[in-house]
């Protein structure tokens, strides 16, 4: 694809911008010493990962009605407290919790590459995570978007088509002209097939040490980066 085309970069946000993992392994931590319980902070930040997919894979087959990543992360989290066989705990500190994924820090990476980018792009999210939850963790992170979109603004979740195309229509441009910069091959082969331009960006260890997927570009996307830094350079900022 001609990069030279690219007026806009859209971001896979978890796992790509922000470390998901060891900022949802620290505030479980800190929830369990507040409330006097042991928790493995990794192991429980893992455990709700993992119930990510399948929650919106509901949505997906219309099990459920579009609703916010918020909504389904809490009830992600009712269900991994049950499972731990924790209750009885103030709501306040359940909610507090459930917005620790509005609070991710970014990789040491983010910030500094996403700042060159945007002398030159128009920078935006392309997240599963809604609207609120992508401006207060841009707040936090100081994460420099112009604009947020995603799931929310589409009403459907990725890798669904209509994620990418209606961010594509919001920005007045063709899918040649926006380019989506990920870590994770599924999503950008899924933006490929819509015609957007794909840039991968290496997080080989999103998920620890023990990580066995998407530790590489396995495609052969328009940019290959192992880093923000790097695809500022390699685009020319």
């Amino acid at each position: 694809m001609a990069l030279d085309r690219v007026k806009a970069l859209v971001f896979d946000v978890f796992g790509t911008v922000v470390d998901w993992r060891g900022s949802i392994a620290r505030e479980a931590e800190a929830f369990a010493r507040r409330n006097g319980l042991k928790l493995d902070g990794e192991r429980f930040a893992l455990d709700w990962r993992a119930l990510y997919q399948p929650a919106m894979d509901k949505v997906r087959k219309g099990q459920l009605g579009f609703v916010k990543l918020d909504l389904l992360h809490r009830m992600n989290l009712d269900e991994l407290l049950a499972r731990h066989g924790i209750a009885g705990l103030p709501e306040a500190e359940i909610a507090h919790l459930n917005e620790a994924w509005h609070r991710l820090d970014p990789w040491p990476d983010a910030v500094p590459g996403l700042t060159r980018l945007r002398d030159r792009y128009i920078l935006g999210t392309m997240s599963n995570g809604n609207v609120r939850l992508m401006v207060d963790m841009a707040k936090h992170a100081g994460l420099p978007w112009d604009v947020i979109l995603g799931a929310e603004v589409a009403r459907a979740y990725k890798p669904d088509p209509t994620t990418y195309l209606t961010g594509v229509e919001y920005l007045s441009m063709q899918p040649a002209e926006v380019m989506l910069v990920a870590a994770h091959n599924g999503d950008l082969l899924a933006a490929r097939k819509c015609g957007l331009a794909t840039g991968f960006v290496g997080r080989p260890y999103e998920y620890g040490a023990a990580q066995t997927r998407d530790t590489k570009a396995e495609h052969d996307f328009d940019i290959v980066a192992d880093s923000f830094v790097d695809l500022a350079d390699k685009l020319g900022c």
